[in-house]
């Protein structure tokens, strides 16, 4: 580098850095797009295994035609299924959170107690102690 400048910039114009953006995000979005749409095949529970098959198959081979036929072909019901998978998951949570912080009346604490006890989890003086714990409370 005697003497010789270095344009990094010079030979790389703002619409062609504006084009590769575009051509990037596009890369990105398609890759987003496929792998939606074999994660919809594969989560399908009203298809066959042969229509599993088939779909992924077409979509594997002839990516840009096999997306947008599945798309054009079943996509209403992608987001349906989409929708019934977050209320499934959000009312498994809501049950969840209910039963953990319900709260449990002595009785519970104590047959719990006793079946630690039964199965050989906890000594007897852990039992006693326990058991004065609870109900003290």
């Amino acid at each position: 580098m005697n003497g010789a400048t270095l344009y990094l910039a010079a030979d790389y114009p703002l619409l062609d850095v504006f084009w590769t953006m575009m051509l990037f995000f596009f890369w990105i979005l398609w890759f987003m797009l496929l792998f939606r749409v074999i994660g919809d095949i594969f989560r399908d529970d009203g298809m066959n295994g042969w229509g599993k098959a088939g779909w992924t198959a077409f979509v594997i081979l002839l990516p840009y035609l096999g997306v947008f036929v599945y798309l054009i072909a079943r996509g209403r019901g992608m987001g349906e299924r989409e929708m019934k998978r977050v209320e499934q998951n959000e009312q498994a949570f809501r049950s969840y959170v209910r039963e953990s912080a319900a709260p449990r009346s002595n009785a519970e604490d104590l047959s719990r107690l006793a079946e630690l006890k039964n199965r050989g989890d906890i000594t007897e003086a852990e039992y006693q102690q326990a058991k004065a714990k609870v109900l003290a409370s």
